[in-house]
């Protein structure tokens, strides 16, 4: 367990459920391989807030985009034989000390539902081992001593069989065992302090009947069925790796890797989302090319420069920092991947990583036929921080001198493309309209393979087909909640969720904002056109839950009881949407049709289904093939429903994306 488990972080950008699955098997297999009982994640915290350290551990700000890419993510990490962890529940969304208060009207029971517990509710149906409570408060009630969240929405409402474990230290006392935790980790209340809230309290609490046998029963139940569930007590090899020493030869004994790194590359190529191109990508044997900016180069002293990735990265940024990182055996940069190309091709490659000299950049970019800016942006866990940034950004904006440094090089060269590598959003306005900025290539964090990534979609390689798993807004502000900064020790920082169920996308919507790039939004070499849509309810006498489904439609109740919101039922196909999708360009291509539902209170719509096609140009005809999508029954106001076929949320997209392309 290498490199494959912890990099690639943010690979929602990928929009695609085989990859997606894919990763996660390859992930379970290489914890396997090193004896790894189980792993702890995926993370599916919902991007609240754009500035959010962790963020890039997750899979964007919808919850039913991150509660797909979780799901998939845990089918393919337990068929790889490891047990997977869904975190952090509930309401973990930045690294402050948090608490949601219980007098605030938009935090409602259906806010927590919709938004930030339906990705946990997937993980159930996805048959995760694992789930872990997180540090915050809920209701002014710790996450890992909270009755409601863990026994009745998690373990009675989802049906969840498996166990409830704490985050490091995240245990308050001996009765969370009662309001639903089953593991306390790392087992003693603090790392190291030799002592435990369980242990020998919980012996004592059962041996006076405080806390009863069964309760106790049913926590070792639950931890020892999960390990039988994987199948862990049939030949599972031992144990091989040491994260407390890294050089620890144990950490040698067993190569994980397998041929991973064919994964690696492809899910790093196709999370590459292409946010404007006029014409200039991709790159056709350019005569001269000139690099510039640090996040182009190989770190200057090795991938691993410091603990945990903790710090500002002398080259290419592929990792976040904190406790979710690894470390690389190997990183390709920009610069090593597109001279590579360059020899080929006998281009005049030159470079320029110095950031701060603006002068010697916009020198570099004079003359040549094109112009590539690497520019970044970190963040991570609270504990290590960056340049200010307690793992939360403190803004925005480019790390480095990023937005001067585009702005220099396009002042001299007319065919200026920018490359980002970044944890998550950031303001463009500054260059993002320069009419010397040709092309923006939105490359996320690539992992290993990031210069080869960005490489084969820079040449066309790959038709990027990447989609954002969020909104760019043009101002900081105009997203619906802030990071809220200060605090120290114990003190718990109150936060408002007063969007209720506005967050990204359906802020930007209800308040007719305009992003500056759409959640959804990927350009592509090619085009593609959307036609005959069709919507069809699904009958059938067969299912046993008819008479449920006939008082759901009718407006009534679901029972209450164990898996009410997990039954089948609720997630039988109700409608078929079908579709088709034409390839009209020069090129193949791979798109993502998305299916949108614009429902009463959320805005112009929200995603219900998104899937990848593959479509090729023949030289006299175009390759159309049907798409298929079924709505679920628990749409509970389908009268008012209308759904529609989008590459995205806006009316106007077409023809953003014609006037971004240069058609």
């Amino acid at each position: 367990m290498h490199y494959l488990c912890n990099v690639l972080e943010g690979f929602w950008y990928r929009w695609n459920r085989a990859l997606i699955r894919a990763r996660g098997l390859a992930m379970g297999q290489e914890f396997k391989a090193k004896g790894i009982n189980i792993a702890l994640g995926p993370m599916m915290n919902i991007g609240r807030i754009a500035q959010g350290g962790r963020n890039f551990e997750g899979f964007g700000a919808d919850p039913f985009l991150v509660g797909e890419a979780a799901y998939e993510t845990i089918l393919g990490l337990q068929a790889g034989g490891v047990q997977a962890t869904a975190k952090h529940f509930i309401n973990k969304l930045t690294n402050r000390n948090t608490c949601v208060p219980s007098r605030r009207p938009m935090s409602t029971d259906r806010t927590q539902h919709e938004i930030y517990a339906y990705p946990f509710m997937r993980s159930v149906m996805a048959g995760v081992s694992s789930v872990m409570c997180s540090y915050n408060l809920i209701n002014d009630t710790y996450a890992c001593n909270n009755n409601k969240t863990m026994n009745d929405i998690l373990k009675r409402e989802f049906g969840f069989q498996g166990f409830v474990m704490s985050d490091w230290s995240a245990t308050m006392n001996t009765f969370s065992a009662v309001q639903g935790l089953d593991m306390t980790m790392p087992g003693d209340i603090f790392v190291g302090s030799g002592d435990s809230y369980f242990g020998d309290n919980l012996a004592a609490y059962v041996k006076n009947h405080t806390i009863s046998m069964a309760r106790l029963d049913d926590m070792a139940t639950r931890i020892v069925a999960a390990w039988y569930y994987l199948h862990q007590d049939q030949d599972y090899p031992n144990t091989t790796v040491n994260s407390w020493d890294i050089n620890d030869p144990i950490n040698q004994k067993v190569n994980a890797q397998s041929d991973h790194a064919s994964v690696v590359r492809e899910v790093a190529t196709a999370g590459i989302v292409l946010l404007k191109n006029m014409g200039a990508l991709p790159l056709k044997k350019p005569k001269s090319l000139v690099l510039v900016g640090s996040d182009a180069a190989p770190p200057q002293s090795g991938p691993n420069e410091y603990l945990d990735q903790g710090g500002d990265p002398t080259g290419v940024l592929a990792m976040g920092w904190g406790s979710g990182t690894d470390r690389f055996s190997y990183l390709i940069s920009p610069y090593e991947a597109i001279q590579a190309r360059a020899k080929v091709d006998q281009t005049i490659f030159s470079w320029d990583f110095d950031n701060w000299d603006l002068g010697q950049a916009a020198s570099a970019a004079l003359d040549q036929e094109v112009a590539i800016v690497f520019v970044n942006s970190d963040s991570g866990e609270q504990y290590i921080t960056v340049d200010g940034n307690e793992g939360d950004r403190k803004n925005l904006t480019a790390w480095n001198n990023g937005d001067r440094l585009i702005l220099a090089v396009a002042a001299q060269n007319k065919n200026t493309i920018v490359v980002t590598n970044s944890v998550g959003p950031l303001i463009l306005e500054p260059w993002v309209e320069h009419p010397n900025v040709t092309a923006i290539v939105w490359a996320n964090l690539g992992g290993n393979e990031a210069g080869n990534a960005i490489a084969d979609v820079l040449y066309g390689d790959w038709n990027p087909s990447g989609r954002l798993p969020y909104t760019i807004a043009k101002n900081t502000d105009d997203y619906p909640a802030q990071l809220t900064l200060g605090g120290s020790g114990t003190e718990i920082l109150p936060i408002d969720y007063t969007e209720g169920l506005y967050i990204d996308y359906r802020w930007f919507d209800a308040r007719n904002i305009a992003p500056r790039y759409e959640f959804g939004f990927g350009l592509s070499y090619t085009t593609f056109e959307y036609s005959n849509l069709a919507i069809t309810p699904i009958t059938s006498a067969d299912v046993p839950e008819k008479d449920l489904i006939d008082n759901w439609a009718a407006g009534g109740a679901s029972p209450i009881a164990e898996g009410s919101t997990t039954a089948l039922w609720l997630h039988i196909p109700a409608f078929q949407v079908t579709f088709d999708v034409t390839n009209t360009g020069s090129h193949f291509g791979r798109e993502i049709p998305q299916l949108y539902c614009a429902s009463s209170g959320i805005g112009k719509g929200a995603p219900f289904d998104f899937e990848r096609i593959h479509r090729h140009r023949a030289p006299s005809r175009s390759d159309a093939s049907g798409v298929d999508h079924g709505l679920t029954s628990r749409l509970v106001d389908l009268g008012c429903c209308a759904p529609r076929m989008d590459q995205a949320e806006r009316d106007n997209q077409v023809l953003c994306r014609r006037k971004q392309q240069g058609l």
